[in-house]
């Protein structure tokens, strides 16, 4: 199994390419500063013959360019993209930056580029190498904050609507995608101790992590396109 994933250097994107290495995958990791990434450095060391750190900025094409080239160079396909990386502006969910009367448009924008247009950029550049791959998934991690339906509080502004916007991308890819034999669909993790949960969150990466792993190995055709947590429940649109 060959595993792209952004947003590899903390959090659950670190999780993931820990666990995919331990099970004997290979795992590209996208980060957009390798030199400050340590904790997969270290694992680097460890995996040194099938993990591969890769420069990437989601928000910039040129950069998204050079880290398919990256990748070519060294396989001729890919089975998983695991669309990990994402911001919370400012401090993380406990920070008022998104609530009414402190919005801007720098923030909402930013939050935009890296939640939701990024992955559909990194999904579209990469897409022949996971067409070359076998059964290849795209995998979005989005939130229950961009659920629509579940959405009952106004803060967080420009999160829950980079992830709603996420979701819309990537229901449209499954679309475009699914007569080429690739499977499109978007995870909501849970609330995960991380730099963006914070500490007071319920959910363990690692769990989240598994989850998605065994998610993305179970996959059927007549679920592309599907919003689901990490357990594999359905989560209204």
């Amino acid at each position: 199994m060959r595993a792209f994933i952004t947003g590899a250097n903390r959090g659950l994107g670190l999780e993931l390419t820990r666990q995919y290495l331990q099970r004997g995958d290979t795992v590209f990791a996208a980060v957009r500063q390798p030199a400050e990434a340590t904790e997969l450095h270290e694992l680097e060391q460890a995996y040194s013959d099938r993990l591969y750190i890769v420069p990437l900025d989601v928000t910039q094409e040129n950069s998204i360019r050079s880290a398919v080239q990256a990748v070519a160079a060294t396989t001729d396909g890919l089975e998983i993209l695991l669309n990990n990386a994402g911001v919370y502006p400012h401090a993380g969910s406990g920070d008022a930056q998104q609530r009414l009367g402190q919005l801007t448009a720098e923030d909402a924008v930013e939050t935009m580029m890296v939640n939701a247009i990024g992955p559909l950029l990194v999904a579209q550049a990469l897409l022949p190498l996971l067409r070359a791959g076998r059964k290849a998934r795209i995998i979005s991690l989005s939130s229950g904050y961009g659920s629509l339906t579940w959405k009952a509080s106004g803060d967080p502004y420009h999160y829950s609507a980079s992830k709603a916007a996420m979701n819309m991308y990537m229901r449209s890819l499954a679309a475009d995608i699914g007569h080429m034999g690739l499977i499109s669909v978007v995870v909501d993790p849970g609330w995960m101790r991380t730099d963006m949960g914070g500490a007071h969150a319920t959910q363990d990466p690692a769990d989240s992590a598994r989850g998605i792993i065994r998610l993305a190995e179970q996959l059927h055709a007549e679920e592309n396109g599907s919003f689901v947590t990490w357990q594999g429940q359905p989560v209204p649109w």
